[in-house]
């Protein structure tokens, strides 16, 4: 082999070389990136839950509330009649 084709195999391999090393820390990065978006999801998903069951809670409480409004004016009713009679 001549030296260019020597030096040809030098820089080959030595660009080979960089971008191997910044595959591998490309790949990390990825990989801690991943990790965190993970922990987002989980955390995320925790707060949905939570979200969920404080609107079960308000539709439950809701529909309580609605029945007692609904006794409740029929008592006003009940009364007003009662005074309007005596």
């Amino acid at each position: 082999m001549n030296t260019a084709e020597q030096l040809l195999v030098i820089i080959l391999a030595t660009a080979l070389a960089i971008f191997l090393v910044l595959a591998v820390i490309i790949a990390i990065q990825v990989i801690r990136l991943m990790r965190v978006l993970q922990e987002i999801a989980i955390k995320a998903q925790g707060l949905v839950d939570s979200a969920e069951a404080t609107a079960d809670m308000l539709r439950h409480t809701v529909g309580r509330l609605s029945l007692l409004r609904f006794a409740h004016s029929i008592i006003d009713l009940v009364t007003k009649r009662q005074k309007t009679k005596s």
